[in-house]
């Protein structure tokens, strides 16, 4: 698929044609000879029309059609949703409501009149839908090859050398687009225009990789060798979601597959199943580790039914899984499996989880970064709001300490086999709700998951933190112990609470810790880190003194400089609750 929906306009050509200066006065480009003209039959002006030649799959999911493409803005009604389609992103969100529910029937109505631009850069205006149904049966439909090259691309600008009849140049034409460029070649293949390229001219294949070629033949032979490795998506599904078998079983082998979903006889059974890991390697072997640590083989293996491709996954005691299942979507790193009676399983891909894991592996993950204890359910409650800048740095010789008010307490650790899996062991004084038997149910670089032993509804996420090698981190952490702080702004909802903080002083130390101070009112003291999660955020923990009490929060940092930093606390519904801005004491 081209990477670039080119829509500018075709600058005129015609009148460029009959411009009668004398070729003393043209460009300084070097007359090239009469074999370097392009043909009007050669491969390679074919080559360089069907380049050009526009694309019409990108947007398949407005009007399953390769040859036509919906001129935007427009507007459709996506399972009764209406959705204005400014530009080629506002694609996803169609597709993003289609994907909202697995079990239900896709509808999208246009809504009349459209402007649709044919494979010829044609303009017609289309005022209903059987006006659109007829001319999408003019061309190609879905599914079938079509004539474009989509995996090569021109970079413009272009320009050609223009001649008449002697071989003469009679002007220079510059090309800003795949529209001007069809159209020109449209000329040169009727015989209405003798031209020849100036070189050099740049291609751009579909990973990005751009290649400079000097001459007709290297041109030709560039499109003819990359004209044809690229999934060319020609299809309804938008975005890539087309497979073969072959596609399918390399996707499966590339990297291991979490579990994220699970039905199986009209019962939900993702909590049973939910984060197991996959791993399908060669000769059909397929491995899958359960969140304590065991490890079940079973066999897998593909076939094309007249469904689509299907994938045969047989266990001896993974009986839930052990099923042929139909393929029906690959996306965004995403598979989807299906059969008939509401059996689904969703699978995502994490190239960074390891199916067995060793204690030495455990341990080097633990002492590579500070971790933040991101979430921490005991007995129901949920305390993570306990330990907001409070990060744990785990090092050899079972040494653990977190860093409390910018002191580090220390305690210590162990990572101890149990059954197939390991228990990770925290003892640190005054830190009761992290002194359980952990066990570890999910693991990779930048992130662990823990169950309690006695309790598995007692639950923990550590997420790793790793300041040092994140210049925007580095870049707050810098302005904020560059100097005194004081709170410019702070409301609630509505209600503007700011003159609670006048005249106090924050100061961020570099040890992590808070200084609050005020003329009147003491010290109060906290402690604080600037992470990454889902963007930056700054967490402050305070000691229970008013008015800092209720700033102990992960704040999400909407903007930052050397002088002001403004943070802002959302609702589960995206709502803002809060909002805090930060102005550097002069």
């Amino acid at each position: 698929m081209k990477t670039k929906l080119r829509t500018v306009l075709l600058l005129s050509f015609f009148a460029l044609l009959f411009i009668t200066s004398c070729q003393e006065e043209v460009t300084d480009i070097t007359p090239p000879n009469e074999s370097e003209a392009l043909v009007a039959e050669s491969e390679l002006t074919a080559f360089m029309s069907a380049t050009a030649k526009m694309d019409g799959s990108l947007d398949n999911i407005i009007d399953k059609a390769n040859c036509l493409s919906v001129e935007l803005p427009v507007t459709v009604i996506a399972n009764g949703l209406e959705v204005t389609v400014d530009s080629t992103e506002d694609y996803q969100v169609i597709e993003a409501v289609f994907n909202e529910f697995d079990d239900d029937d896709d509808n999208l109505d246009i809504v009349f009149p459209i402007t649709i631009i044919t494979s010829n850069y044609t303009e017609v205006t289309i005022e209903n839908r059987d006006a659109l149904e007829n001319l999408i049966k003019e061309c190609n439909g879905e599914n079938e090859e079509d004539d474009d090259i989509e995996c090569v691309d021109f970079q413009y600008p272009i320009s050609f050398s223009v001649f008449n009849t002697d071989f003469q140049i009679i002007d220079v034409v510059t090309i800003e687009s795949d529209r001007q460029m069809y159209k020109f070649i449209h000329r040169v293949k009727e015989g209405e225009v003798i031209a020849s390229i100036n070189f050099p001219v740049n291609l751009e294949l579909t990973d990005g990789t751009v290649i400079e070629v000097n001459s007709n033949s290297q041109l030709h032979n560039t499109i003819k060798e990359y004209k044809g490795l690229c999934d060319e998506d020609d299809d309804n599904d938008y975005h890539d979601d087309d497979f073969t078998q072959d596609r399918l079983e390399e996707l499966l082998k590339i990297c291991p597959w979490v579990v994220y979903e699970v039905n199986r006889n009209q019962d939900n059974l993702t909590e049973t199943y939910l984060e197991y890991v996959m791993v399908f390697k060669e000769e059909g072997v397929v491995k899958v580790r359960k969140r304590g640590g065991d490890i079940l083989t079973g066999s897998w293996s593909t076939r094309v039914t007249d469904h689509g491709v299907a994938l045969k996954l047989e266990f001896d005691t993974l009986v839930d899984f052990a099923l042929e299942w139909y393929v029906y979507e690959i996306e965004y790193g995403r598979i989807k499996l299906y059969t008939d009676g509401g059996n689904k399983i969703i699978l995502k891909k994490n190239c960074d989880i390891a199916v067995e894991f060793t204690k030495e592996r455990i341990e080097n993950y633990l002492q590579e970064c500070f971790w933040r204890v991101a979430r921490l359910t005991v007995d129901g409650s949920e305390h993570e709001q306990d330990y907001i800048g409070t990060p744990l740095k785990f090092f050899a010789e079972n040494v653990v300490k977190m860093r409390v008010n910018g002191e580090f307490v220390t305690g210590v650790y162990n990572v101890l086999s149990y059954n197939s899996g390991f228990v990770l062991q925290i003892q640190l004084e005054g830190r009761p709700h992290l002194q359980l038997e952990w066990l570890i149910t999910f693991l990779e670089p930048g992130l662990i998951k823990l169950e309690s032993l006695g309790n598995n509804a007692d639950k923990m996420v550590l997420q790793r933190h790793c300041p040092d090698i994140d210049e925007d981190l580095t870049f707050i952490d810098t302005a904020l112990i560059a100097g005194a702080w004081e709170v410019a702004l702070y409301k609630e909802g509505e209600v503007d609470k700011t003159e609670n903080y006048f005249m106090y002083a924050v100061d961020f130390l570099i040890t992590g810790r808070i200084k609050v101070t005020d003329p009147n009112n003491g010290t109060i003291y906290g402690s604080w880190l600037a992470y990454r999660n889902e963007g930056l955020r700054l967490g402050m923990l305070y000691e229970n003194i008013e008015p800092f009490n209720v700033l102990s929060n992960r704040w999400k940092i909407t903007s930052v400089t050397t002088t002001r930093i403004e943070l802002k606390d959302f609702s589960s519904t995206g709502e803002v609750e809060s909002i805090l801005v930060l102005e550097r004491k002069l």
